[in-house]
C-alpha cells in the first residue's frame, strides 16, 4: 500500500518518507496475485480430519499470499517514480529528489519482509509471479484512469 500512499503525496507536492534510510527489503505483492490466490484457497475447502488424539483437526488452512521477493525500498521508489512519469501521473521534469524524505527506522520495523509461499505452492500450484516494474506500472496506468 505504500505506492498509493507515496503517489498520493507525491501528486500533493509532499514529502514521502522512506524508513531506515532506505535500507529496507520488503515484499511486494500486485494485488491481482492476491485475488488469484484467495480465489484458489476459496474453490478447495479442507476436508474433515481427526488427530492423533481423536480430536477433529480445525477445518482450516492459513496460507501467506506474496511475492516472496523483498525489493529494496530505494529500487522500488524508483521503479515507482519511472512508472508514475510513464503513465502520465506525474510530469517528466517532476523533482523527485527534493520529495524524497531519508529517515530512522521506525520503533518495531524490521529491515526485511518476505512471504513464504510454500504451502500455497504445495496445496495449489501458485505463486505469485507479476514483477515489481509490471505491478506499479498496472498501478500507475490504473491510478490515472481512475483518479485523473
Amino acid at each position: 500500500m505504500a505506492y498509493f500512499g507515496f503517489t498520493n503525496k507525491l501528486i500533493n507536492n509532499e514529502d514521502i518518507e522512506i524508513f531506515n534510510f532506505g535500507n529496507c527489503k520488503r515484499d511486494f505483492t500486485y494485488v491481482d496475485d492476491i485475488v488469484e490466490g484467495v480465489k484458489r484457497i476459496m474453490m478447495c475447502a479442507p476436508e474433515k480430519e481427526t488427530g492423533e488424539d481423536g480430536l477433529p483437526v480445525p477445518p482450516y488452512r492459513v496460507y501467506n499470499i506474496g511475492n516472496s521477493s523483498p525489493e529494496n525500498l530505494l529500487d522500488f521508489v524508483d521503479i515507482l517514480q519511472q512508472e508514475l512519469v510513464s503513465a502520465g501521473v506525474l510530469p517528466a521534469d517532476y523533482d523527485f529528489e527534493a520529495h524524497k524524505k531519508l529517515v530512522p527506522m521506525q520503533p518495531g520495523d524490521v529491515p526485511v519482509t518476505y512471504a513464504d509461499t510454500s504451502a500455497l505452492e504445495r496445496d495449489f500450484g501458485f505463486k505469485p509471479s507479476t514483477s515489481l516494474r509490471e505491478g506499479l506500472r498496472r498501478f500507475a496506468e490504473w491510478y490515472k484512469s481512475f483518479y485523473m
